[in-house]
């Protein structure tokens, strides 16, 4: 360090010194570590793994290293992280379950589709596949730009040539700062013949490249049952998903007995943990058909299940345990690339395809050139040597009695410097005749082969056809045997197979508790109004519900999101239950705003306390999650009120002002989720409760014990947003229709 920086102090804001250091780190993490390349389709340390096992020589017809010796030279070398991260990668190369054409060959334990880790890399040896070759091929040909290491000692490739669509036939996942990527494996069969077409239709559609390649093909099978539609949006955007269910089958037994054995499972599910989860659900008496599950697994996957009665259906079964196990799982499509000028983009498929084809394209265009000047090399030489053929003479005494026969032998013949230091490195046997027979014959299959070349670099057409034959010959030899045939079956989104709600859980009649405090119990059997019921000291209650066990709930909250409950799942006794923010992520200024049942194509009219509200059906309200889903937008000091069915033609709003107003519900925009429209219009205070009616009915509310019904509402409906009118009397003071 220079002296006068020795003790130097620069004052800088922290918000600005944190906001750069960090904004630095997210672009390393996003270039450098998590997100693949379109081209080659691999990470930094996938790349400098596979070019360090080749500058090792660990060619697919070559022996076996150890892995440490990789790990070693690649950490060394290029990758300046820790050896367990760079080993944890290797691995995943060489792993034929998570790789579908793995990049690297493995020799030893190197893991297995159970979870189970992999030996230490001083035991294991590997060595580059025919794929990871294909990734090579040309790179000493100036194929690809190079760039310093880390420690300026080395170069390494800046993306590899990728003869290989090694980015959609092996996938990648990672996550960087701010963005992440997800991208399933397919058949690299399948890939090359889509690539062929675009090259011959540049304008094609996703949907015509899905002809040719119609959804993803897993290491590990199983059944891809996602909807063509979604599966087109997801290719067309780079954004969606794709369901894959196990591949199983029936095999039947003695007198009637059958048991389902499961031969495939979802991609990067691994099949120890599936049978645990599968256990554990059996204890928790969550999967009543299923009778017992084994693993009956070698080198090929068996799960068998076997029914709790032979009168069950096997569909019914297997479809109790798609929805509760991950038995059926969704593997995410986020194309989020590294595109040639390294900046993140998603890419739709077409947009892949085009990327690692014009890389393709400069490639060839890059070793032809490469080729060409190795070949006006040689052919400079040649010219050389036929040359001193003609002159053996003049050459000879040149050499013999010049004491500098290297400049004359230049003025003599017209020679170039290489030329003529070739002539003086040339051995006198290399005079004989049928060497000069054999320099012709090079000189003239040169002269033919840089024709053809230079033809090739004056015309694209050329060079796109020597593409096609180029993704052809991948095709024929990645795309035969068992490497190439499809794995993963393209079924058809599965039909509904209706399965009742007492297979899961027995149903009886309960009454769900919620007290004031936001304590939460249900009791067995529908309790009387009347009914005495303990709360804890200054406590009371809130919600009184009556339900099955088998019915979902939606709490309603006053920070406008709504949480799903499962009724057989609340805490069941004469106690005081849980506090309901353990099954709802609310916080302490949170309250619930509504309880109910939910009822599947039901609406409800949900509203804030300002009087802003809108229609939302019930499917928008399930929220699996115990952190809810966002229904009702708030603004600052606002919070949601209600949460009522929308059941009729009109809505009757009342304020805290006691102000009535009613107006047609067609007036209510139905949304899934936003801030609402103004329902009625408050001077002051805000809303106190609202209720959706059939006009012809009669607005009916609760006074007392007692239930009084207004037919006469002339003087109260108006438009939607009005202040409305003081109530009919008779009408409760709270204000509320009870």
């Amino acid at each position: 360090m220079p002296d006068d920086l020795i003790g130097h102090i620069e004052d800088t804001r922290l918000a600005d010194a944190l906001s750069e250091r960090y904004l630095a780190y997210a672009l390393s993490t996003i270039m450098s570590r998590s997100l693949p390349d379109v081209r080659d389709g691999l990470k930094p340390v996938h790349r400098r793994l596979v070019y360090a096992m080749h500058l090792l020589r660990l060619d697919p017809t070559a022996g076996f290293k150890k892995c440490a010796r990789v790990v070693g030279d690649v950490i060394g070398k290029f990758h300046p992280h820790g050896d367990v991260a760079v080993y944890d990668a290797l691995v995943r190369l060489a792993q034929g379950f998570a790789a579908r054409y793995p990049l690297v060959e493995g020799q030893g334990n190197f893991g297995n589709i159970d979870g189970d880790n992999p030996a230490a890399m001083r035991y294991t040896e590997a060595r580059l596949t025919e794929v990871a070759r294909a990734m090579l091929a040309g790179i000493d040909e100036d194929a690809v730009d190079f760039r310093p290491t880390y420690d300026g000692e080395e170069s390494e490739p800046v993306v590899l040539p990728g003869a290989f669509p090694n980015l959609l036939a092996n996938g990648a996942a990672g996550i960087a700062v701010g963005m992440a990527t997800s991208i399933p494996p397919h058949n690299a069969g399948e890939i090359c013949a889509a690539a062929i077409h675009l090259v011959r239709h540049p304008t094609a559609s996703a949907a015509d490249l899905l002809a040719h390649m119609p959804g993803p093909d897993f290491p590990t099978g199983g059944v891809l049952v996602e909807d063509r539609a979604a599966i087109l949006s997801a290719y067309e955007t780079g954004r969606g998903g794709f369901r894959v269910r196990a591949r199983w089958s029936v095999e039947k037994g003695k007198h009637g007995t059958w048991q389902i054995v499961v031969t495939e499972i979802p991609y990067q599910v691994q099949k120890a943990k599936l049978v645990e989860q599968i256990a554990q659900l059996m204890e928790e008496r969550k999967l009543p058909l299923l009778g017992d599950v084994r693993d009956e697994s070698t080198e090929e996957v068996r799960l068998v299940l076997e029914p709790k009665t032979r009168g069950v259906e096997p569909e019914v079964l297997m479809e109790t345990l798609f929805r509760a196990t991950t038995l059926e799982a969704r593997f995410p499509l986020n194309m989020n690339v590294l595109d040639a000028t390294r900046t993140p983009l998603v890419m739709s498929l077409p947009q892949v395809l085009r990327a690692w084809l014009d890389h393709r394209h400069e490639v060839l265009v890059r070793r032809t050139r490469h080729r060409l000047a190795a070949i006006d090399r040689r052919i400079e030489i040649l010219d050389g040597y036929l040359l001193v053929y003609l002159n053996v003479d003049e050459v000879i005494r040149i050499i013999r009695n010049e004491d500098e026969p290297k400049p004359r032998l230049i003025q003599r013949f017209k020679l170039t410097d290489t030329q003529a230091e070739a002539i003086l490195n040339m051995r006198l046997r290399s005079l004989r005749k049928l060497e000069e027979m054999e320099i012709r014959k090079e000189h003239k299959a040169l002269s033919k082969e840089r024709k053809d070349i230079q033809a090739l670099l004056k015309s694209e057409a050329l060079r796109w056809d020597r593409i096609v034959e180029e993704l052809q010959d991948v095709r024929k030899k990645f795309a035969t045997g068992a490497l190439g045939a499809r794995r993963t079956e393209l079924g058809v989104a599965p039909p509904t197979v209706e399965v009742a709600s007492e297979a899961f859980v027995e149903r009886e009649p309960i009454t769900v508790i919620l007290s004031d405090k936001g304590w939460i119990r249900a009791m067995r059997g529908h309790l009387a109004e009347d009914a005495e019921l303990r709360f804890k000291e200054g406590d009371k209650l809130k919600f009184r519900l009556h339900c099955q066990t088998t019915d979902r709930l939606t709490l309603f909250g006053t920070n406008g999101r709504a949480y799903t409950l499962k009724a057989g799942e609340l805490p069941r006794g004469r106690g005081d239950g849980q506090p309901v923010r353990l099954l709802a992520e609310l916080t302490n200024e949170d309250d619930v705003a509504a309880l109910f049942m939910t009822r599947e194509g039901g609406r409800y009219l949900v509203a804030s306390s300002t009087g802003r509200g809108f229609v939302v059906p019930a499917v928008e309200l399930a929220a699996e999650k115990r952190t809810g889903k966002q229904v009702l937008n708030l603004k600052p000091k606002e919070e949601a009120s209600l949460c009522v069915p929308a059941d009729g033609d009109h809505v009757a709003i009342i304020g805290d002002n006691r102000k009535l107003l009613i107006f047609p519900l067609d007036q209510v925009p139905e949304m899934a989720r936003g801030g609402g429209v103004i329902l009625q219009r408050y001077r002051e205070g805000g809303l106190a409760d609202a209720k959706v009616f059939h006009l012809a009915d009669g607005l009916s509310w609760r006074l007392g014990d007692k239930t009084r019904t207004e037919t006469n509402l002339r003087d109260w409906i108006g438009e939607r947003a009005q202040a409305g009118r003081l109530p009919p009397h008779g009408f409760p003071r709270t204000p509320r229709f009870g």
